[in-house]
């Protein structure tokens, strides 16, 4: 058994499409940001491949490459263990996303429209819906979106690739914290949407750099497992 074990429904299904091996990576890199998989887990080989239904090379070849990515400690005569980030790497990644995201809200209240705002809307009214029912992983979920959504509406390509980089550590650091950020994070939101709409860069960027800012000190206040 994997250490800890995965809970019921955690595996996701590998589509047919795309190399083996690509889709090996893709979900064990979803279940670790989801943290289906936790910080300091021991991953075994056989295990992972008899949870995904493949053989154990594409899940080697996964790990190696998840390794290389700083996902995936690999530790000679020990195997492979799910990498627990330093409160060092977690701070240097949150500080430049707040960089990048506060750019960006400040651009989409440059450029977006009325179907723009009407999308933040939407998804915002989803991860309400999501921490009301205390679904950690829906609001989880509904937060990627609404980073994203803003973020196209910046329209800026670089920046896009460059919060890209960075969206699934994000992700990863914001799943422990989700439920003690709760109501409040989407309060945040809401008063972003209203800065947007009025096209107040200023006030964008100053409710997108809070925002980021108060996530980057949940994290670090969090309870410890």
């Amino acid at each position: 058994m994997l250490s800890k074990g995965l809970p019921q429904g955690a595996v996701p299904r590998l589509e047919r499409p795309g190399p083996l091996r690509e889709r090996v990576y893709e979900a064990l890199l979803e279940l670790i940001t989801t943290r289906a998989l936790r910080p300091g887990q021991h991953l075994v080989e056989s295990e992972l491949a008899g949870q995904l239904g493949v053989s154990r090379q594409p899940v080697r070849e996964a790990l190696q490459r998840l390794n290389t990515e700083g996902w995936v400690d690999l530790r000679p005569a020990q195997g492979a263990f799910v990498h627990e980030p330093t409160e060092e790497e977690a701070d240097q990644l949150l500080t430049v996303r707040t960089l990048l995201e506060a750019e960006a809200a400040r651009l989409a209240a440059v450029g977006a429209g009325p179907e723009g705002i009407a999308a933040l809307e939407e998804v915002c009214a989803t991860g309400e819906r999501a921490v009301l029912a205390d679904d950690v992983d829906g609001a989880v979920a509904a937060n990627a979106e609404f980073h994203a959504t803003v973020m196209a509406l910046a329209g800026n390509a670089v920046l896009a690739d460059l919060a890209a980089q960075v969206h699934r550590r994000v992700r990863w650091y914001y799943t422990p914290v989700a439920r003690q950020r709760g109501k409040q994070s989407w309060i945040e939101h809401r008063d972003l949407i209203a800065a947007i709409a009025a096209r107040d860069e200023r006030r964008a960027t100053e409710i997108m750099r809070a925002h980021t800012e108060h996530t980057r000190r949940s994290y670090h206040e969090r309870p410890r497992d």
